[in-house]
């Protein structure tokens, strides 16, 4: 699922929790009985996350949230594996409109097979492992 804020918007903890209600109908549509085998949530502790009305959404949605150790950005796989990734593809180009870059995101992660996002994914769980190792302490690679 992707959701494209409109220029000059401010993702509140009232929209953050509306996003959650829409992954679960996604998650639901696209990934039948996932829902009942449970989702692992994993989001930083950045305020719209942490504010009550997306903890509550996230606990209506029946998400497990996954604790996540204050200041280690190394463990947001969009950080360290997705947008470095994306960033680099779109370098150089120049977009006439918000419609164009949403246009070159799409095409360039639908050209991308699943096996891109479970690397990810494996990469995660290798950061987990070192983090809870190093106690907590900064990862980075």
């Amino acid at each position: 699922m992707i959701d494209y804020l409109d220029t000059g918007a401010t993702i509140t903890g009232e929209y953050y929790a509306n996003l959650l209600a829409q992954l679960r109908d996604e998650i639901k549509t696209k990934r039948r009985g996932k829902l009942r085998k449970g989702v692992l949530l994993l989001q930083d502790n950045a305020p719209v996350h942490t504010a009550q009305v997306a903890t509550s959404a996230a606990q209506r949605c029946n998400f497990e949230l996954l604790p996540h150790p204050a200041y280690s950005p190394d463990l947001a796989p969009s950080d360290f594996y997705l947008f470095p990734k994306l960033k680099s593809e779109l370098a150089g180009q120049r977009y006439s409109s918000n419609g164009e870059v949403e246009s070159a995101v799409n095409g360039y992660l639908d050209t991308l097979p699943p096996s891109f996002f479970l690397e990810g994914l494996e990469m995660l769980q290798k950061r987990w492992a070192k983090c809870i190792s190093l106690k907590g302490d900064y990862v980075e690679k």
